[in-house]
């Protein structure tokens, strides 16, 4: 299943690398991969959304949800097999899912592009843009570009997965940040993005996509819901912001966990029409509650200390 294509010097590099890094290269890769995972990247939001600057959080959040999904969208046409699929002097050392079997690919996805790369750039590059610092920039360069190597050196992504992935992220923060800025109804911006995901509906086959798709309107209905009836002010009060951050988590797995009661581990895992859109509708709930609803309870979570709502 899937396609394999390649560059001979892709493979040289990879086996280069890993012959070269040893244990402690290993090690650093893995904590560099970690920095471009969603964990890490929904505390980065969640921070700025919650705590630091609501408007600063809805202008990352868009570009992040944008790359969520359409990095799965081409994903889905190339259906690239992982390097190490295919290539025995390439080392799987940290698998997308560390739980299951690495060769299993149902489970570890596709390759290309990468994934990381793409959110690491809109991520980390979203954050110069707005706040047009220029030691922010240098991080916003420099952070992408040490997680994508970390990709090629844990051999789960050719270097022309992370160039692309790079390309897309680039493409969306500069795209999408225009548009943000330019276009002053949200809603038709948030109408147009969300109609740019529709097609893979189509022909995406793979959990991420309903995830990211699903979490892409349930953001858009926050923000709206946000907007009208909520206005929660941010905060600098450390223990009010820590707070909101780990509340905020456990509402997020709360709620996904009990939207999985109704159904049987076997139908949502079992890729068919019905279980991804059950999974499609679920996101569009936990990501609701935990943007839109969730931050009605910040007035009741007052602790001493100035907001930052004029602060910024």
């Amino acid at each position: 299943m899937g396609n394999t294509f390649y560059f001979e010097w892709e493979v040289k590099l990879m086996e280069l690398l890993q012959s070269g890094m040893g244990s402690v290269g290993a090690a650093v890769g893995q904590v560099l991969t970690v920095c471009g995972e969603e964990l890490v990247l929904i505390l980065v939001l969640g921070f700025i959304y919650w705590c630091y600057d609501k408007e600063f959080g809805k202008f990352i959040g868009v570009n992040i949800v944008v790359g969520l999904v359409w990095n799965p969208m081409i994903k889905n046409v190339a259906l690239r097999r992982r390097p190490y699929f295919d290539h025995p002097g390439i080392r799987c050392i940290r698998p997308a899912e560390a739980d299951a079997d690495p060769f299993d690919l149902s489970e570890q996805g596709f390759s290309f592009p990468s994934g990381h790369s793409t959110n690491a750039v809109i991520t980390y590059g979203s954050i110069p843009v707005y706040k047009r610092n220029k030691w922010l920039m240098v991080f916003g360069i420099v952070m992408p570009l040490l997680i994508g190597l970390s990709r090629v050196m844990l051999g789960v992504h050719y270097p022309t997965d992370v160039l692309v992935g790079w390309l897309m992220g680039l493409v969306v923060v500069f795209l999408v940040s225009y548009l943000q800025k330019k276009v002053q109804r949200k809603w038709i911006l948030h109408l147009i993005l969300f109609l740019t995901a529709l097609p893979g509906m189509l022909y995406c086959r793979t959990s991420d996509y309903y995830t990211s798709v699903g979490l892409m309107a349930g953001l858009f209905l926050a923000i709206a819901f946000e907007e009208k009836y909520v206005h929660f002010e941010n905060t600098r009060n450390p223990a009010e912001c820590a707070l909101r951050i780990l509340g905020g988590f456990a509402v997020y797995a709360l709620s996904n966990l009990l939207l999985k009661v109704p159904f049987s581990k076997e139908f949502l895992a079992s890729g068919t029409t019905a279980a991804f859109m059950v999974r499609f509708v679920r996101y569009i709930i936990v990501g609701f509650v935990t943007l839109g609803v969730y931050p009605m309870a910040f007035a009741g979570l007052k602790f001493r200390g100035k907001t930052a709502e004029h602060d910024v």
